[in-house]
């Protein structure tokens, strides 16, 4: 079984179209290669594809001026990362004005990519994709997407058991494997302890030397982990949102796993009843709706933010969009109410709006500023 991903596709082409390259970027195994299948069917013409995890396609490119040169119509390469010298050779293709746009795919560190494709500047765009979204499945899936996770193999499993033998599967070949095919020499035990540990950490202020201590390692190791996974899609750092003011800001970022399937996994929650019984069910919910709320409303990293006061009040997310500043608060309660420390972060960070994220079904107004929404309606957000 297939979903089609159509907003990714549309979002694909118009990149396309303003552009020679574009790298769709993401998790192994998230569905880049899937989407790029997708996006050929409807392709006007030629389509050419190189997976370079295939050795026949390996020799192929043995010589990619000679191979790419005469190309037309849709060039995909897939796991361009096993062969970074690629990149010059596209930006001379590129400014030759061909015929050909370049459709690539990378599964390892973002920022390894990035570096790799800075030949390319001006000529390439980047769309980062993850696992499904909400929107996808649809509202009624809400609660198997949370428990299962986003990746499409987890998600579409023919039983929970199976979808957490994924997981747990998904886990080992990311540190067995894809660690070191990245050309990271990282013992897979020590990141896969910390790894493990982070879950503990999830939707909770990243305390480096604490972590460290645990895992008899430096504060720099610990932070240094923690950007790996970050880099490789694994775990969202999200940073607080500073301002010029007299209180006494959080100036750590906080730490969610960017699938909740994961997260599940790492804590050995098997199941639904697994999760609805952990002490970190709350903290769970919350880094998956906050998830959805980015994909939602289409924020880049690096646009989202935290606010908090130390020993006061704190906002879950932050962005800026259209010039103003607008917040976002998840609680896992049936009939959220107006806080005090929302009423704090609508004085100190003049938001423009405020929705109340929480796993109910009917939409209603807290105050003139802010709105209580179901997770299920989040396409209804608005921004003015």
């Amino acid at each position: 079984m297939q979903i089609r991903r159509t907003q990714e596709i549309k979002l694909l082409n118009r990149l396309l179209k303003n552009n020679p390259v574009v790298a769709i970027l993401g998790p192994r195994q998230c569905g880049k290669t899937t989407l790029a299948l997708q996006l050929s069917c409807e392709w006007p013409s030629e389509v050419i594809r190189f997976d370079l995890e295939n050795p026949r396609d390996i020799q192929r490119l043995q010589d990619p001026l000679l191979a790419l040169e005469d190309a037309r119509g849709l060039v995909i390469i897939d796991e361009i990362q096993k062969s970074p010298d690629l990149f010059s050779v596209l930006r001379v293709l590129s400014d030759r004005r061909q015929k050909a746009k370049y459709l690539i795919l990378g599964s390892a560190s973002r920022d390894l990519i990035k570096q790799s494709s800075e030949s390319l500047a001006g000529r390439i765009s980047y769309l980062e994709m993850g696992g499904f979204s909400l929107k996808l499945v649809g509202g009624a899936k809400i609660e198997k997407l949370w428990i299962r996770g986003t990746f499409p193999r987890s998600f579409l499993a023919s039983s929970e058991a199976g979808s957490y033998q994924w997981r747990q599967d998904f886990i080992a070949t990311f540190l067995e494997r894809d660690i070191p095919q990245i050309g990271l020499n990282i013992p897979a035990k020590s990141l896969g302890r910390f790894w493990r540990m982070l879950a503990h950490y999830h939707a909770q202020i990243f305390n480096a030397s604490e972590i460290g201590r645990s895992l008899e390692v430096s504060d720099h190791t610990a932070q240094r982990y923690l950007d790996l996974l970050s880099g490789t899609f694994m775990v969202r750092q999200l940073r607080p949102w500073h301002y010029n003011t007299k209180k006494r800001l959080i100036k750590r970022a906080k730490i969610y796993f960017r699938d909740s399937g994961i997260l599940h996994a790492l804590l050995s929650l098997e199941n639904k009843k697994d999760v609805l019984a952990h002490p970190k069910l709350g903290a769970s919910w919350e880094g998956f709706a906050l998830e959805e709320a980015i994909k939602a409303l289409q924020l880049k990293e690096d646009s989202v933010f935290f606010w908090g006061v130390h020993c006061a009040a704190e906002l879950d997310l932050v962005f800026e969009k259209k010039g103003r500043l607008y917040g976002i608060e998840i609680k896992y309660a049936q009939a959220p109410s107006f806080t005090p420390s929302m009423r704090s972060a609508l004085a100190e960070l003049s938001l423009k709006h405020l929705w109340v994220i929480y796993p109910g079904k009917e939409a209603y107004p807290l105050s003139r500023e802010v709105t209580a929404i179901p997770l299920s309606s989040l396409d209804k957000i608005q921004i003015s």
